[in-house]
Formats: structure tokens, C-alpha cells, sequence
């Protein structure tokens, strides 16, 4: 008698310069696809009243992290406002052993070194702003940036831009229901 294998999970990760709709596409997908769930990311940063460990992040000692980045415990990682930021490679593994499917939300870098560690489990979706005036103006109408922190936004997506052609899939995010539909469609057919 043979034994059945079991099916393995699926990594579904979205990158984009930010002011491109991507947590709102996010959103939308989660809500229609459910056997997607959402990537839990691991922090140095103090945990929030009301916040689980597992659910809203791995809550991890400053140690303990850089040790995981010494061994290579991280498919990517940020350090940012005074703490550390994580995607953890054993927690991906789980995911995919039991079966499941997750949803990320990388940047280009920690995109394309997951398509390395995971290349035939996952689907690399890059979105696109329409132009990048629209995209500056997108970032102006939030109203949550300096001059400053505009200005390097705008320059990380340029920067972004020039990885979009090593994805799976390139959407321009100029419609965003025709975007959503989009997206569950190529998904969907990722997951059979």
C-alpha cells in the first residue's frame, strides 16, 4: 500500500512601493479566498495590551532574534524604529508542512529570497502604482509624510520598481476591483 503524501501548503507574497493599494488588495483577498491566512511576523518590540504572542507577532528578546539572524532563522528581516522585524523560516516551514497556505507581505528582496528557499510553493505578486506621479500623489493624500519621508519613499520605490520584472505576476494597480479580481483569480488557480 502506497502511503499518501500530504498536500503541501502554498506562500502567496505581495510586495509593492507602499502607497500602492497592497494591504488593501490584502484585505480583500483574505476575505475571499479563507483558506489563506494572513503571515505572523516575529519582533523585538514590546507586546501591546491586548496583543497574543502567535497571533499578532512572535514576540522575541532582542538576543534571541539576533541569534535566529546568525543561524539563519529569518527568510528576511528589518530593523526599524528602534526594533527588529522578521519573517521566521521555521514558522514558514510549518505552514507549508501542514498544509495550509499564507499570505505575505515582503519587500523585494525578502520576496525574492523566499522564491529561493520556497520555489516551487510560491507565487510572487508584484503591484504597481499607474505612474509614479500618481503614486507621490497617493502618498500626499494619506497626509502622514514630511517632505522627507516623501522624498525617500518615493526613491525606495523607484528602487523597488527595478526588482517588479523578477516577480511571478506584475499588476498595475490602476483600478482596484479589477485588481482584486485579478489577483483571486491568479491565486485561486495557484492553489489547485
Amino acid at each position: 500500500m502506497v502511503e499518501e503524501r500530504k498536500r503541501q501548503g502554498k506562500l502567496i507574497v505581495f510586495s509593492a512601493p507602499s502607497g500602492t493599494g497592497k494591504s488593501t488588495i490584502a484585505k480583500h483577498l483574505l476575505e475571499r479566498i479563507p483558506d489563506i491566512r494572513f503571515s505572523v511576523s516575529a519582533t523585538t518590540r514590546e507586546k501591546r495590551v491586548g496583543e497574543v504572542e502567535g497571533i499578532n507577532y512572535y514576540f522575541l528578546s532582542r538576543k534571541d532574534f539576533e541569534e535566529k539572524i546568525r543561524s539563519g532563522g529569518f527568510i528576511e528581516h528589518e530593523f526599524f524604529f528602534g526594533n527588529h522585524y522578521g519573517t521566521l523560516l521555521d514558522k514558514t516551514r510549518e505552514v507549508i508542512e501542514s498544509g495550509s497556505h499564507l499570505l505575505l507581505d515582503l519587500d523585494v528582496k525578502g520576496a525574492l529570497n523566499l522564491k529561493r528557499l520556497f520555489p516551487e510553493n510560491s507565487l510572487l505578486i508584484f503591484f504597481k502604482p499607474p505612474s509614479m506621479e500618481i503614486l507621490e500623489a497617493r502618498l500626499k493624500g494619506r497626509e502622514s509624510e514630511d517632505e522627507e519621508s516623501l522624498k525617500l519613499r518615493l526613491e525606495r520605490a523607484r528602487l523597488e520598481l527595478e526588482y517588479a520584472e523578477r516577480f511571478d505576476a506584475v499588476i498595475v494597480n490602476d483600478n482596484l476591483d479589477l485588481t482584486v479580481e485579478t489577483v483571486t483569480e491568479k491565486v485561486r488557480k495557484f492553489l489547485l
